[in-house]
This record gives C-alpha cells, sequence and structure tokens, in this order.
C-alpha cells in the first residue's frame, strides 16, 4: 500500500508539473549538476541500503501506468544489492532495473540521493545531488520536489546514471552485438555488396579480437565500453604481444573504425571512438619490379613446371587485373577476336565493370592450354589453376608464386603482385605513362606514378656514363 501510494503521488507530480525537465533545465544546465556543490556534487561509492530499494520485472513496461510490477528489494523479489546480477539484465526497454527511490536528506547540507545498479562494477552505488546553493528553505523544497519527481520518472523509463550511455541500446551485452555484425557481414557478402575476401578479412579480424578479450581477461560486457582506451589497447596488443607490423596494425585501425559507424549507425554508440586514433608510419612495402633477366628465368621455369600458372602470371603482368578479381574470371569473359577480357562489376574492387586488353602472348598460351574448350561459364583459374565450376581458392597464387620464389632463390622483394609493377614499368616505357594508366584503370597519372618507383638495379647507362668533368 505504502508503494501504491508513493506512485500515485509521483504520477499527481507529474501531471501537476508537466515542464518537470524544462523546469529543472532552467534551474541548472543539467541534472547532474542542479544546486550542486562542485566538490562534492556526486558521490558513488557508498554501499546501497537493504531497504527502499526496487525492482521492476522485464514483464512490465517502464515508466507507464500503475500496472509496473514494482516490489521493494529485499522483500519477496529476492534481490539483494551486494549479489551479482546477470550481465544481460540490462537490455533495451523491457530491462531490469534495480534501484531506489529518491529521497530529500535535510540538516547541516540538503541533499536528494538513491541508489542504481552500476553495470561495470556489478554493485549498487549511490548518486547524490547537493542542494546547499539554493539559499531558502522553500527553493530547496521546490527544487528537491522537481528532482525526485524527475529522477523517479527517469529510473521507471530504465534510465542508468552509471551506464554512462545515451540510449538504452547501449547497455545491449558486448558479444551479443558482435554476434549481429557477424550476421551483418555475411549478409552483405550473399547479397554481394562485400567482397568474399573482404568479408573474410572482417570476420577473421573479429576473431582476433575476441581472442584478444578472452587471452587478457578484458572486461568488456557492454557495448559502450568499447570505447578510445578499449581500441588503443587491443591495437597496443597486436603491436607488443603479437609482433604485427605497423601495415597489420593500421589494416585493423580501419576495420575498427569501420564497426565504429556501424555501431553508430545503429544507436550502439553515439561517437566513433577510432576517430581520434592515429595511425602509425608505415615503412616501404618491400616490393620490387623484376628486372627482364627474372622475367626470363620465370618463364622459362614455369613452362616447364607449371604452365597454369604461368598463364596466371602472365595475365598478371600483361592486364594488371588483381589478383583477387582474377581468380573470378571465366572464360565467357574473354573476347579473343577483340583480344580484350571484361571484368564485371560485382567483381571489381570498385564495383565498376572494365574492359582491358589481352597481349596476344596470353591468348596464344590459353590456347595451348585448350582453355576455350571448356564451358564459357567455367572459372579460367578453377581447382589446380585448371578450368572449372568453382574458382581456385583465396591465395592460391600466393602461394605457387612462393614455390617458385624459393626455387628460383629469389629474394623477398619480388612478390605476385610484383608482376603488375613489372608490367605497368614495360608498357610506360615502351608506350607511355597515358597508355599504362588507362590500362590499369587508374584514374590519375599520379597512382601510375606510384608503380614507376625507383629499382634496386643501377642501369649500366648511369655506371658508364662519360662526364665532362
Amino acid at each position: 500500500m505504502e508503494i501504491t501510494r508513493k506512485m500515485h503521488t509521483f504520477a499527481l507530480a507529474f501531471r501537476k508539473h508537466r515542464g518537470v525537465e524544462q523546469l529543472v533545465a532552467r534551474q541548472a544546465h543539467n541534472l547532474e549538476v542542479a544546486c550542486s556543490n562542485p566538490a562534492s556534487a556526486t558521490k558513488t561509492n557508498e554501499e546501497a541500503p537493504e531497504n527502499g530499494a526496487f525492482f521492476i520485472s522485464s514483464g512490465s513496461q517502464l515508466g507507464h501506468n500503475s500496472d509496473t510490477n514494482v516490489k521493494p528489494v529485499g522483500e519477496s523479489s529476492g534481490f539483494s544489492p551486494t549479489k551479482k546480477m546477470a550481465i544481460g539484465e540490462f537490455l533495451s526497454g523491457a530491462a531490469l532495473v534495480g534501484y531506489t527511490l529518491p529521497r530529500l536528506h535535510t540538516g547541516k547540507s540538503w541533499y536528494v540521493d538513491f541508489f542504481a545498479w552500476d553495470p561495470v562494477s556489478e554493485r549498487m552505488k549511490r548518486k547524490k545531488y547537493m542542494l546547499d546553493r539554493c539559499k531558502s528553505v522553500s527553493e530547496r523544497r521546490t527544487m528537491a520536489s522537481l528532482l525526485i519527481t524527475n529522477i523517479t520518472i527517469r529510473l521507471m523509463k530504465g534510465w542508468n546514471p552509471f551506464a554512462a550511455s545515451d540510449s538504452t541500446r547501449q547497455l545491449t551485452s558486448f558479444s551479443e552485438v558482435l554476434g549481429k555484425y557477424r550476421d551483418y557481414i555475411s549478409s552483405m557478402e550473399a547479397k554481394g555488396t562485400l567482397k568474399q575476401k573482404t568479408a573474410y578479412d572482417y570476420l577473421s579480424r573479429v576473431g582476433t579480437l575476441e581472442a584478444y578479450i578472452r587471452d587478457c581477461h578484458v572486461r568488456i560486457d557492454y557495448i559502450y565500453q568499447f570505447d578510445r582506451g578499449f581500441v588503443v589497447d587491443f591495437l597496443d596488443y597486436l603491436v607488443l604481444d603479437k609482433d604485427v607490423s605497423a601495415t597489420t596494425r593500421n589494416n585493423y585501425r580501419t576495420w575498427l573504425s569501420t564497426m565504429g559507424t556501424w555501431l553508430v549507425e545503429r544507436k550502439y554508440i553515439s561517437r566513433n571512438p577510432v576517430e581520434d586514433v592515429h595511425m602509425l608510419r608505415e615503412k616501404e612495402k618491400k616490393r620490387e619490379a623484376l628486372s627482364s633477366t627474372a622475367l626470363a628465368r620465370m618463364r622459362e621455369y614455369l613452362y616447364i613446371n607449371n604452365r597454369h600458372f604461368l598463364l596466371a602470371c602472365m595475365m598478371e603482368y600483361y592486364t594488371f587485373i588483381r589478383p583477387d578479381e582474377m581468380r573470378h574470371l571465366k572464360i565467357g569473359y574473354v573476347s579473343v577476336s577483340n583480344k580484350e577480357v571484361t571484368v564485371p562489376a560485382e567483381v571489381s574492387k570498385n564495383r565498376k565493370e572494365r574492359t582491358v586488353g589481352l597481349n596476344r602472348k596470353v591468348i596464344q598460351l590459353m590456347a595451348e592450354l585448350n582453355i576455350f574448350d571448356s564451358p564459357s561459364q567455367y572459372y579460367i583459374f578453377g581447382e589446380g589453376l585448371r578450368p572449372g565450376p568453382q574458382m581456385t581458392y583465396l591465395n592460391h597464387f600466393r602461394l605457387e608464386w612462393k614455390k617458385m620464389r624459393t626455387a628460383l632463390r629469389w629474394p623477398d622483394y619480388y612478390q605476385f603482385y610484383s608482376l603488375k609493377d613489372t608490367g605497368i614499368r614495360d608498357l610506360a616505357n615502351a608506350q607511355g605513362v597515358v597508355v599504362a594508366r588507362d590500362q590499369a584503370g587508374h584514374y590519375d597519372i599520379s597512382v601510375t606514378n606510384r608503380y614507376l618507383k625507383k629499382s634496386r638495379i643501377v642501369p649500366d647507362s648511369v655506371k658508364n656514363f662519360e662526364g665532362n668533368l
């Protein structure tokens, strides 16, 4: 009966003061500092009293009529202020909320206080608002009445002063949100919005993040705890504990930023914490264009040992098609009469269709390998790098290249993608940088020039130059 009378009193007060929040705002900039003492406006270290705390059942709708199921804590709810609650209990509008009703205290100092559940420390903590700045007794009682009414209504609607969140969505469990993120990435891959390799990389990084939380015993229960400190600690773990390169660390930072944007758009967090995290300075990529002698050795070796991989190397050298795009190519995409190959929009990295020239030497090798005898819907590089209904697996080209590089005793800076650098260099020298730009599909010559960096090999013309000195 006592509780019912209190709730009825608050309802009457709310109807009387329809602009409660506006009235409070006029007398203080926000609820946290209303008529408070700057040095001790809020105190949160005291334990909650056993009497007066309330438990609102998950079956009720918070902040509505008197049907809300309110029970004194410790009497019939079975709740104990010092007993840990389940991590997932404070979720969305139908969440379980533990709190005490706010009360006015008079004496040497006047203040309103109440206790609420702190999800981080997993215990009830005290929240206190000082009224000593209000000079007269009547002013203090008026402000106390407004505070008590407003705080009670907000508590009943699910507000938690210790959640540090603008929305109840921010109290969703971190593991639940990661599960939804996984489902989203898989769905985007199935719809063709994300490339298979991109989706694979994203999901792999989610696994690395979960391994960090598990192995380092990181406490992150709710999604609002995904903040700048958490992000920086994770990136430091990659660099210091996993010994990854600056490039890999920066790639993770970029991924975390995209995930942060995804969280902001869905109201799980109010601001992307990755925006303030800086990129590390990276070393120049250890990749060099091949010399003409190396190209000749490669062709000779692969023609004897693996002609289908030689075809892949020649396509990379002559067409500049990205390795992941190349494994998606089907026989029907090749026009022998026009000496062209088309990269469809759904395959292209920038989601734009483009057609590039196909050198006659590439077409001759394809004919020699009977590529055109297979159905047009077959992939050029299927199982074993031979035509087939299923494309070859991710990184197959790189692994075959590594085998060849070991056999030829080449340095590490000769990589499969070096063939693109080499092809752009040779085409630019033979036909001009504009032709190389168009074949590579670059929007500007400055992009093409990045592939024309200085070679490690000093030309003989420089060594034998006859100067005037």
